[in-house]
């Protein structure tokens, strides 16, 4: 386990140990404070661990959107490579 990075979240200091790069957690920490920011100006909430909850929602929507969007990207894909070597496949029968 490497040294404990410090982030700031919401003028929040912590103190993150792990085997993450502490470039990588800075980025990941950034991006939950700015999340939170977002929610504070668009709610009027000044409630962190209200904030905290609103912005883990948002980020949990944001991955799962992702995550479907990927399926079905890939599934997508899976069926126009299975067209493609159909009609590989007839082209070869044809050339035989």
């Amino acid at each position: 386990m490497s040294a404990p990075v410090k982030v700031q979240i919401f003028g929040q200091v912590y103190s993150i140990r792990g085997e993450l790069e502490e470039k990588y957690v800075q980025k990941l920490a950034k991006f939950v404070d700015e999340k939170m920011h977002a929610i504070a100006e668009a709610t009027g909430i000044v409630d962190t661990q209200k904030l905290a909850v609103l912005a883990a929602l948002a980020i949990a929507d944001e991955l799962h959107s992702l995550k479907t969007e990927v399926t079905e990207e890939e599934e997508l894909l899976r069926e126009q490579a299975e067209r493609c070597l159909t009609l590989v496949e007839r082209a070869l029968k044809q050339t035989a």
